[in-house]
């Protein structure tokens, strides 16, 4: 195989070229398969020219999972991001070196659940000072998060509230089609209660945000509709379109940024998938999960927008059952770290 160039600043600022936004790699849970997915991602061959990962969690669980994996690398402390060295077969390691170096694999730890939480403490400030672009996590455990006192549902709570963020939004990516929600985890009847003008108006335009910082300049955004084939100028539904999504569509075009509908959602998809918009805005969690399941799932990645970076996800929990094994498979981290290079800002110039 190889060797991969090492991306050097000139390179990176190139004219016409985009800076490789510099992601933080969240190491999740240290008794999951985190570190067990993260080295092989970091060290596959697309990383180093779409990113600069630097992962925040524990050196020595990444060198025994290195170990397991039955790799060579270099796992290579540095105390912040701009101390780091981006050249093959290198992982740069933010080192808390909070978890005992007998952690069990495998097993609910209170103290791997404190150490999660302190990975995405360090990772939301670093966002906060500007020295990351994007942030992707691998998992943590949310039973080993609460017994340690962190009383959040998971990622996207805690990095909201870390970052002083009142409300995100969910957004599904694939190389296909890019989807952000209005509803996402509510039943049917009370997802349709609760969509309303503003609420669409701010999620088209977290949605904007996010692919403008990902270098599309004017998205293109497909607004779905709430019944089928959008109401039909009334003959379905009670007028919901026009009077929950409709004004929201007026105020945003208003404002210069291109959001069309309300769209039946059934084609707005298939447009979707042949190129005619960058986003489609679904208004609850199935109309917006089912389409994404069909075009993409294997690469499908979760990403949190509203935050002050964008932040990424792998598809899988903690696995203990095969964590310490090597038997993880990274497919999911790569596609995330992928995605967040893909969706992050460049950075700041200087």
């Amino acid at each position: 195989m190889n060797a991969v160039p090492t991306p050097t600043t000139s390179e990176r600022t190139e004219p016409g070229a985009r800076a490789l936004p510099v992601v933080a790699v969240t190491m999740g849970d240290g008794a999951g398969i985190g570190p067990e997915v993260i080295v092989p991602a970091l060290l596959h061959p697309d990383t180093l020219r779409r990113c600069r990962p630097v992962v925040v969690g524990d050196a020595q669980r990444l060198r025994q999972a290195a170990s397991v994996l039955g790799v060579t690398c270099e796992i290579a402390p540095v105390e912040h991001p701009a101390q780091a060295e981006f050249t093959p077969g290198r992982i740069n390691v933010v080192d808390l070196g909070l978890l005992p170096p007998d952690l069990p694999w495998g097993e609910l730890s209170a103290v791997a659940g404190d150490a999660a939480y302190q990975y995405v403490r360090v990772a939301a400030d670093l966002a906060l000072r500007g020295e990351v672009q994007g942030i992707c996590t691998a998992p943590l455990n949310k039973e080993a998060l609460h017994a340690a006192g962190h009383r959040f549902p998971g990622h996207t709570e805690l990095l909201a509230h870390l970052t002083g963020v009142d409300e995100v939004s969910m957004m599904l990516s694939t190389p296909k089609v890019k989807v952000i929600h209005v509803t996402t985890h509510i039943g049917l009847i009370d997802a349709v209660h609760r969509i309303e003008p503003g609420l669409v108006e701010r999620t088209v335009r977290r949605g904007h945000r996010a692919m403008v910082r990902a270098g599309v300049a004017q998205p293109v955004i497909g607004v779905c509709g709430i019944n089928p084939h959008a109401g039909e100028n009334g003959l379905f539904g009670y007028g919901e379109e026009e009077t929950k999504i409709v004004p929201a569509l007026e105020t945003l075009r208003a404002d210069g940024i291109d959001a069309r509908g309300p769209l039946p959602a059934d084609t707005a998809f298939f447009l979707a998938s042949r190129g005619d918009y960058d986003l489609i805005v679904a208004m609850y969690h199935d109309q917006g999960h089912g389409p994404v399941k069909v075009l993409g799932i294997e690469t499908g990645v979760n990403l949190t927008v509203g935050l002050p970076v964008i932040r990424t996800s792998v598809d899988h929990g903690t696995a203990f059952d095969i964590a310490g094994t090597g038997r993880a498979e990274a497919g999911s981290m790569v596609e995330a770290l992928r995605q967040a290079a893909e969706m992050s800002a460049a950075p700041a110039a200087g």
